[in-house]
């Protein structure tokens, strides 16, 4: 069950979507028992916000934001749960000021839990949103966690809120800095090659997806994330020092954006 709130076009955004689901079962589906044996055979609940952000303007980065929280138990045994989410980054055109911005929000909504938290994050965030087939990164990262279940559920529930909460603070100002400076066609036609990065990780690699599909959820939702227009273009190469191959040697590179 859950609801999807899908809007296209806009002027801004040229999708969007906020997606609220509940899913219930009496068996995890693979892609949550091949990481967790433990949970084979457990009834499970499972409920989460997923956001995600496509603009029209290439200088405008796509945004993405999912918070979670599963809950199984099993007779005679107590209940696991945990929390999970966070939210990321992709550029098609780079700019330190929004890459700073977009971390130190990031840290800000961590700091209250403990030093070091952010850092965590932030590593699992880069090495989740990895394309081991391209050798790349999908985005700048920005916050992710899983499993979170290491205080008592106030707090995490606490910190998982907390992320919400901050990803308009991180989100909106880069769009309003962006969102009208002039382009032409080829700054177009690099983000919606750009995009093919976005789709190739979603459908290859992202738990949620798999998840989604393996519980029989509803497609067009699960896929909501995608994005409208993308294109392929084989063996493409960027211009050396132009501001496409700045993208992948530079701010595809996981870094402390704190101390840039």
């Amino acid at each position: 069950g859950g609801k999807s709130n899908i809007f296209v076009p806009g002027d801004i955004f040229e999708k969007g979507g906020v997606n609220f689901s509940d899913v219930s079962g009496n068996s995890l589906p693979p892609a949550a028992t091949n990481l967790r044996p433990d949970l084979v055979g457990r009834s499970f609940r499972v409920m989460g916000l997923s956001l995600v952000f496509h603009p029209y303007n290439p200088y405008c980065p796509t945004a993405h934001m999912n918070v979670r929280f599963f809950y199984s138990q099993a007779p005679g045994s107590e209940p696991i749960w945990w929390f999970g989410g966070g939210f990321d980054l992709t550029p098609y055109y780079g700019f330190e000021e929004d890459a700073r911005h977009w971390h130190q929000t990031a840290k800000a909504a961590c700091d209250p839990f403990g030093e070091g938290w952010y850092a965590q994050c932030k590593e699992t965030c880069d090495r989740y949103f990895h394309l081991p087939h391209r050798k790349e990164q999908r985005g700048i990262g920005g916050l992710f966690f899983d499993d979170c279940n290491q205080w008592e559920f106030e707090r995490c529930f606490d910190f998982m809120k907390a992320v919400g909460e901050h990803f308009m603070p991180a989100y909106r100002p880069i769009i309003e800095r962006r969102h009208s400076m002039v382009y032409t066609q080829r700054e177009r036609n690099f983000q919606c090659y750009r995009r093919g990065r976005y789709v190739e990780f979603n459908l290859l690699y992202d738990r949620g997806t798999r998840f989604g599909i393996e519980s029989k959820g509803r497609t067009e939702s699960i896929l909501m994330s995608l994005p409208p227009q993308v294109n392929w273009r084989y063996g493409y190469q960027p211009e050396p020092g132009s501001p496409e191959a700045l993208l992948t040697e530079y701010f595809l590179v996981p870094r402390n954006w704190l101390q840039t």
